[in-house]
C-alpha cells in the first residue's frame, strides 16, 4: 500500500503518547492531558514512501514528527477524534513538512530547511546570568545539506535568531530545530 503524496507512517513503541516512565521496574505516567503537545510521541516509523519518491528514506526508518501528528482532540461535541493525519488503526499519512528529521538506522539526519542544535550552557561572564543555557547561542548537532554547502558541521558553535527554537528530545538529548536561514554566523 503506497500513497501518491504522503509517507505511511506507524507510531514508535505503538503509542501516541509519550507520557509514561519506568522507574524502578513500575510505569509512572507523566501526564493525562491529550492536549500537552510535549508528551505526544513524535516519533514515526515508515511504512511506506510516497510514489515517485527517490529520496533517502525508506520504510523502516524513524521520521521526527510535528507533535500534532499522532495527537486526539475534542471536536465541538467533545467528542474524542484523531487529527486530520490518521488514516487507519495505527497508520498516519505524513506530508513531507510534517517532519524534521531521520534516522536511517546508524544516525539522524536533518531534512530539507531543518537543522538541529544543541544549547550550550552558560559560557563564563563578568555579568551575572539568571539562567542555565546561554541564550541564541548552541551547538550544530545536525546541519542540512544547504548549511553543509556553506562550511557549516556538526560540533560548529552556532548563534540563530530569537524565537526560532522548537525543542525536542531525541535520544535523551534536547536540541532545538531550526530553520537554516535562522542560522546567524558560526562562531
Amino acid at each position: 500500500m503506497r500513497s501518491p503524496f504522503y509517507f505511511i507512517v506507524k507510531p514508535t513503541k505503538g503509542k501516541r503518547y509519550n507520557n509514561s516512565k519506568e522507574i524502578g521496574g513500575v510505569d509512572f505516567i507523566t501526564s493525562t492531558s491529550e492536549e500537552n503537545h510535549i508528551a505526544s510521541n513524535r516519533e514515526a516509523i515508515v511504512v511506506s514512501t510516497p510514489l515517485g519518491y527517490n529520496g533517502e528514506i525508506e520504510p523502516g526508518d524513524t521520521l521526527l514528527v510535528h507533535h500534532n501528528v499522532f495527537k486526539f482532540y475534542n471536536d465541538m461535541k467533545g467528542q474524542r477524534r484523531s487529527g486530520r493525519s490518521f488514516f487507519t488503526d495505527d497508520l498516519f499519512f505524513i506530508e513531507p513538512d510534517q517532519f524534521f528529521m531521520y534516522h536511517d538506522g546508524k544516525d539522524w539526519n536533518a531534512y530539507d530547511r531543518f537543522c538541529f542544535v544543541e544549547p550550550i550552557d552558560v559560557e563564563n561572564s563578568y555579568i551575572y546570568k539568571n539562567i542555565k543555557e546561554e541564550p541564541l547561542m548552541g551547538l550544530m548537532l545536525y546541519p542540512n545539506d544547504y548549511l553543509k554547502s556553506k562550511g557549516v558541521k556538526s560540533g560548529d558553535k552556532v548563534t540563530f535568531k530569537p524565537e526560532s527554537e522548537y525543542e525536542f528530545y531525541v535520544d535523551d538529548k534536547k536540541m532545538y530545530r531550526i530553520y537554516d536561514h535562522q542560522i546567524t554566523m558560526v562562531l
